[in-house]
């Protein structure tokens, strides 16, 4: 998705490009451009990878495309399984792209805690029911209408988790990744050891090499046999990335009229804007971009092993990742709201665990500290604990997190009342020592979770001026 913005940065064959731009598939899913420069000083583009099955106008792709990329068969489900924030200020000398792991466990507004990429299909799956409704029956308005609604609610999510607002949305497909990297004749990778995995079909061996097309999907797919899994996978796309925009800055690349055409070609077919952005305009304020001037960095996460009901997940901290996107955007971290006094919060325990008398010991011990109780309950079953509060009021379920001690998931939701904080207690509880909650089976002290030493937040930047090796 770099590539598609720095074929438009070069000044190449600026013809061919205003035939580019003309022909990308556009979505209503953020309005109208506000304006060359953004008011707030940079440009926030949501970069978006699809494991769709069509192309960008919705068309299936043949079987033996399928076959060709590797893509195995659908689940049925339309996941994002690359999320890229690129952050560009209005001067153009400088670009970051902030990657976030497709397990991120985050809240998605109206949907609850889920995995990131699970936020298109969940938005897209509830708008197209709510469409067939209302009587909605033509399956490409369905399709164009449903789409749009998951692009949003995935905006939302990815505005909630980063504090950042987007201004503008590119989404590819896998037919667009294999076509693009043919178009430009390939990518210059480098890995540490030879690999092998029959799931993305990645077969490379260790060193330097020149990927492109099938081999380059499954590179930057591949998570299966890897020494982080997607964490990996995550580095394994930025130094692509990185590599596929030095190609294109590099003089000469697009110099070829028939390269560029069959690039233009396979944009056309795969990438999908938001409505209303003025991308040439866009491109002449990024002529002097550099390969050196473009970062790649990855959200910092507490733990890349965050087991959830939606299965195994990789935890953040949605307040540790505001404000490393705060710093990296130039902007002063937010300070973090105060939690109203514990007289001004009322709990509701809720137990989903097998535990007899779990929510009654909790709430008599967060009344002993000033909070009032509410309802105390039975709910139905869950694996993992979590406190959850209002829209907005994240600070109070932080605030009662820390009363009961150990690890909570925190999160906002619609769900809770204003001036309540719900906690759901699932068999993983186990309250701190000094808390003062003590579960009737005995409990024990939760340690903190482990911060990886190997967290993205904490490695050196990859930038598009060299080749850098990663397993």
């Amino acid at each position: 998705m770099v590539s598609v913005l720095v074929l438009l940065v070069t000044g190449y064959a600026w013809a061919a490009m205003q035939g580019l731009v003309n022909g990308l598939t556009q979505a209503d899913v953020i309005g109208s451009d506000e304006g060359e420069k953004p008011a707030d000083g940079a440009r926030d583009i949501l970069l978006v990878g699809m494991d769709s099955r069509v192309d960008a106008q919705g068309n299936p792709l043949p079987k033996e495309m399928l076959a060709k990329l590797n893509a195995g068969v659908s689940d049925g489900e339309l996941n994002t399984d690359t999320i890229i924030l690129v952050h560009v200020p209005n001067d153009g000398k400088g670009a970051v792209a902030i990657s976030m792991p497709r397990d991120s466990y985050v809240t998605i507004p109206g949907f609850g805690q889920h995995k990131i990429n699970s936020a298109y299909a969940r938005g897209k799956a509830a708008a197209r029911k709510e469409l067939q409704e209302q009587g909605v029956t033509d399956e490409k308005e369905l399709e164009l209408r449903s789409n749009q609604e998951g692009a949003k609610t995935l905006i939302a999510t990815v505005e909630a988790l980063t504090g950042q607002t987007i201004d503008n949305y590119a989404s590819i497909n896998l037919l667009g990744f294999y076509e693009i990297t043919n178009a430009i004749g390939g990518v210059e990778v480098c890995l540490n050891q030879a690999t092998s995995d029959s799931y993305s079909g990645a077969n490379f061996k260790a060193g330097k090499q020149t990927i492109k097309g099938a081999d380059a999907l499954a590179f930057v797919r591949q998570r299966h046999g890897l020494l982080r899994g997607d964490l990996d996978r995550v580095v394994r796309q930025q130094v692509f990335l990185a590599g596929l925009a030095n190609r294109v800055l590099s003089a000469g690349t697009l110099t070829d009229p028939a390269k560029l055409n069959e690039l233009t070609d396979a944009i056309s077919k795969s990438v999908v804007v938001n409505k209303g952005w003025d991308i040439l305009s866009f491109a002449q304020q990024m002529k002097g971009l550099t390969g050196g001037q473009i970062q790649f960095r990855t959200i910092p996460i507490v733990t890349p092993e965050y087991e959830t009901p939606d299965g195994m997940a990789v935890q953040v901290d949605p307040v540790e990742v505001r404000n490393f996107v705060a710093k990296l955007s130039g902007r002063k971290p937010e300070e973090n709201p105060q939690a109203p006094a514990p007289s001004e919060i009322t709990v509701d325990v809720y137990n989903t665990s097998n535990i007899e008398g779990l929510a009654g010991s909790v709430a008599e011990s967060l009344a002993a500290q000033g909070y009032l109780q509410g309802e105390v309950a039975n709910d139905v079953p869950r694996e993992t604990s979590v406190v959850q509060a209002a829209e907005g009021e994240l600070a109070s379920a932080q605030a009662v997190a820390d009363a009961l001690g150990g690890e909570f998931a925190v999160e906002e939701t619609a769900d809770v009342t204003s001036g309540h904080v719900r906690v759901l207690l699932a068999p993983d509880y186990q309250p701190a020592g000094n808390s003062g909650a003590s579960a009737p089976t005995g409990g024990g002290n939760a340690p903190p979770a482990p911060r990886q030493a190997d967290d993205g937040s904490e490695e050196q930047p990859i930038t598009a001026d060299g080749v850098t090796c990663v397993n």
